[in-house]
């Protein structure tokens, strides 16, 4: 991190910043995050420069609390405002892959045992069609050794987002996982449906008793995910929504 404060990428318009404070919100409420975890976006109209909130519990976040910072994590407004630790997930994803817009880490406890056992997580419904592609698993201590687990300085972002490669999602090992997308819309919708799928495997797998799982394939996780980056901005109204009647922005 340098000394110097890097220069503002813009103005952003109100409505998106007011959008990427309710992400937070939404992903509270779904029960993916809870006193920790966090949601960005990148800058609309700079990208070399993404936003996220300062190191607050998502359910608490407020347009008031967004935060500008460039692709090596360094604050341009922080103005005495604490950054997340792990901040350096979005910048060093952002860095890697010019199409990601927007990143959510999380750790949803459904998750999480796919990151422990050889068990591949799989897309077990059309909503999850993203997951078909594969989700690959970030095991800090292979390159770290003995760490505090936290993606807390940009050498552990970049390996990281070396180990997500393409992918829709990545898990971390002990710690929880990523999910990234085109929009801020489709991050959270994939971080939410991550959740929800990981919920569906546990049980399926225990119904199943060894026997085999239809999952989706990956041509029909191609051809699903082509449906939900659309028709889940549904889920994104409905959950929106519900956030604006509880706050006034």
């Amino acid at each position: 991190m340098s000394g110097v404060t890097p220069k503002s990428g813009g103005p952003v318009a109100a409505e998106k910043i007011a959008d990427l404070a309710a992400a937070s919100r939404i992903l509270a409420a779904q029960g993916v995050v809870d006193g920790f975890g966090h949601v960005s976006m990148r800058h609309p109209s700079a990208p070399d420069r993404y936003l996220m909130a300062r190191s607050i519990a998502p359910a608490l976040v407020t347009p008031d609390d967004i935060i500008e910072y460039d692709l090596d994590s360094n604050p341009c407004n922080a103005n005495g405002r604490n950054s997340f630790l792990e901040r350096f997930i979005h910048g060093e994803i952002y860095k890697a892959r010019a199409e990601i817009m927007s990143v959510v880490h999380s750790h949803s406890p459904s998750v999480i045992p796919f990151g422990l056992v050889g068990v591949p997580m799989r897309a077990m419904f059309h909503n999850a069609a993203f997951l078909a592609e594969g989700v690959p698993v970030f095991d800090i201590r292979e390159r770290f050794g003995p760490t505090d687990m936290l993606v807390s300085d940009g050498a552990k972002g970049i390996a990281l987002a070396g180990v997500m490669g393409g992918k829709s999602v990545a898990l971390m090992r002990g710690h929880g996982s990523v999910a990234c997308g085109p929009t801020l819309q489709t991050a959270v919708f994939r971080a939410i449906y991550t959740e929800v799928s990981a919920r569906i495997q546990h049980w399926t797998m225990a119904l199943a008793g060894g026997s085999p799982i239809a999952a989706l394939d990956t041509e029909e996780g191609k051809l699903a995910d082509v449906i939900n980056r659309t028709a889940g901005m549904r889920a994104w109204d409905l959950w929106r929504t519900q956030v604006r009647s509880q706050v006034n922005w």
